[in-house]
């Protein structure tokens, strides 16, 4: 994550090392392959998805170099050698500035995603990549990223499908009195009315550093991302280069982070401080890992650095974004799939309900998991307080798992299947979107048996409702506007058996009252036919027909 701070310039959470001058030993040759996201089998026949035509954005400080823009470009590449190559770059809401706010922080992170080696490739490397650097003096802060962010995000008629935020500011930079991880910064506010408004998913990298950069990780309709490192040659095991289990010292107790002040977990209890690392109230935005640690990425003079870091494991999740996009894109041409395939509230639940937590036995009761995923002392995800609390669902450490690119597509392959409620109709994998009424339910029952003792996966997801103050009525953000957060409804998911018709029956739930998101990991107690439940209790906070994004993952009998 990059992180600006105005007294002391500009600073980069990607640890940047070892220069090199050959690509041999570029790490994403594994943190793509199955040691890691599992991408490049999609990359490959039968799937051929490369993020062809589907468009994605980024917003940095700075921008990566695009040839026929930058002279520095032109004078160091060829066309036919350029490894990033993006589709457009901009200058907040206008044109690119040649030679001027490029860094090799931005072109770093954009390889991740678009990279064109020929060995060596991105995760969707025909992605079309909007760039945009929203700073240029040392004040620029929230409300030009959000400018920035707003003009990606209109792009193409607004079809951009997930935006990179690979940077963070410091609480001691927000504006706000006494400012918290509370979800009203400016940006964080901006980047979840962007998600609402333009059907686009913000992925943010986590917070990381000394003194924490953790604006915008609060957001609500996007998802933070964490960083792995290897582990004999696998990416499985959570970074301590992640602010986790590092609790805040309060010098000063004046309830933010000032010059000097430390983080220390002190009282050995394994806790952030929230409202400073994490968002109050205990909240977790972080919702999935991907790898960050030891990747060697190219440079705009063509040399390859060692870079780690959560800027360099959050493209990994948006060109996967643009690989299930490309899918669907496919499934809708082809009249298969409606639109809803591409809600953002959807791609958000398939991402985290398909993560790696647990390595499969070979039985498929894990759910064909491929490795077990471990935080920074070596616990896994049932360690953690989310597999034994109704009221959390995603773990502080781990968040719902490490992102599979390969078990994402199959997710989403398994197609929507809408609710029939009273009637057994649904795969044992599947998703839909769709809407709840106040004081009413959407129920999913599943056509056979669920065997004893298999796991089941359900994620659940829908939007916080945030209103923009527009005052000269143009229906965008301008400099000197703000947001207001109308706060979000509350929807509960429970795992219920088929013939049984009060909630008080549940086998499990998922009931956070502090989330938009809700996720259930548990085993199935014995072998029947069993349910899903949707619900969307009163009082309502804001709409009173509630959109949301469901995916599902269980193991049928004898399959």
């Amino acid at each position: 994550m990059e992180i600006k701070m105005r007294r002391s310039g500009w600073f980069v959470g990607g640890i940047l090392l070892s220069l090199s001058t050959s690509p041999a030993t570029w790490a994403l040759d594994k943190s793509v392959e199955r040691q890691g996201i599992d991408a490049r089998i999609l990359q490959k026949t039968p799937y051929n998805l490369t993020g062809k035509d589907v468009f994605i954005g980024q917003v940095e400080l700075s921008r990566p170099s695009r040839f026929a823009v930058d002279k520095v470009s032109n004078k160091l590449l060829q066309l036919d050698r350029i490894i990033v190559q993006p589709y457009e770059v901009f200058f907040r809401d206008g044109k690119a500035i040649p030679n001027r706010n490029v860094d090799d922080h931005s072109a770093q992170v954009a390889a991740v995603i678009i990279s064109q080696h020929k060995i060596r490739r991105g995760v969707a490397p025909e992605a079309k990549l909007l760039s945009s650097a929203y700073s240029q003096r040392r004040q620029d802060g929230q409300p030009e990223a959000c400018i920035a962010a707003q003009h990606v995000a209109r792009q193409y008629n607004g079809t951009v499908r997930a935006i990179n935020f690979s940077f963070g500011e410091l609480l001691s930079e927000d504006p706000r009195p006494n400012a918290k991880l509370d979800g009203d910064a400016l940006l964080t506010l901006c980047v979840d009315w962007i998600a609402a408004t333009y059907n686009t998913i913000p992925i943010v990298a986590g917070n990381q550093g000394k003194g924490g950069i953790p604006i915008p990780t609060d957001l609500y309709n996007g998802f933070t991302v964490g960083f792995t490192r290897e582990v004999d040659g696998i990416y499985r095991q959570l970074d301590r280069g992640n602010l986790i289990d590092e609790p805040y010292l309060d010098r000063n107790s004046n309830g933010k982070y000032d010059q000097g002040e430390v983080f220390s977990d002190l009282n050995k209890d394994g806790k952030w401080t929230s409202g400073v690392e994490s968002p109050i109230d205990g909240r977790r935005s972080m919702a999935i890992l991907a790898p960050g640690n030891n990747l060697k990425l190219p440079t705009l003079q063509g040399k390859f650095k060692n870079a780690n870091g959560s800027s360099f494991a959050n493209p990994h999740v948006v060109g996967t974004i643009a690989l299930l996009h490309e899918y669907a894109n496919r499934q809708i041409t082809s009249g298969y799939w409606s639109l809803d395939a591409r809600r953002h509230e959807l791609i958000k639940a398939v991402l985290i309900n398909s993560a790696d937590k647990l390595k499969d036995l070979g039985d498929g009761k894990i759910l064909g998991m491929s490795k077990t995923i471990l935080d920074a002392f070596g616990k896994t995800w049932i360690d953690t307080e989310a597999y034994s609390s109704r009221e959390t669902p995603l773990s502080r450490s781990l968040g719902s798992g490490q992102l599979n690119a390969n078990r994402a597509l199959q997710q989403y392959q398994a197609g929507q299947q809408s609710p029939n409620n009273g009637s057994a109709n649904i795969s044992a994998i599947g998703w839909d979107t769709n809407i709840v009424e106040v004081d009413k339910y959407q129920e999913y029952v599943f056509s056979d048996s669920l065997v004893a003792d298999s796991f089941i996966s359900a994620t659940l997801t829908w939007d916080r409702q945030v209103k923009l103050n527009d005052k000269n009525g143009n229906g965008l953000f301008d400099i000197g506007e703000g947001f207001s957060n109308e706060s979000f409804n509350k929807v509960e998911l429970y795992l219920m058996r088929s013939q049984d018709t009060d909630i008080s029956q549940n086998i499990w739930s998922s009931v956070s009252q502090i989330d938009n998101l809700q996720h259930i990991f548990i085993k199935i107690p014995v072998t029947g036919k069993y349910k899903l439940r949707v619900v969307f209790k009163s009082p309502q906070a804001n709409i009173v027909s509630q959109r949301y994004g469901l995916a599902w993952w269980a193991k049928y009998q004898d399959r």
